[in-house]
């Protein structure tokens, strides 16, 4: 019988209660990698509305020059 190595589904942290907001920086940047490209729904376990809300989010940081386009 062949043993599959099953992950644990990652929860969204937002359906939890946590709220992300453009001006919390160090939030987005967890959500970002090192390029400052945006991680998709698989790698930081967001449900799609979310994920296309933490979109918009470093979208309009990125406006107001709080937050990189590219490194």
């Amino acid at each position: 019988m062949a043993e599959f190595n099953r992950r644990k589904k990652k929860v969204c942290a937002m359906c939890t209660g946590k709220t992300v907001d453009w001006k919390d920086t160090e939030t987005l940047k967890r959500y970002t990698n090192e390029k400052g490209k945006i991680l998709p729904r698989r790698v930081t376990g967001n449900c799609a509305e979310h994920q296309r809300y933490i979109a918009k989010q470093v979208k309009r940081a990125r406006a107001v020059a709080l937050m990189p386009y590219s490194k």
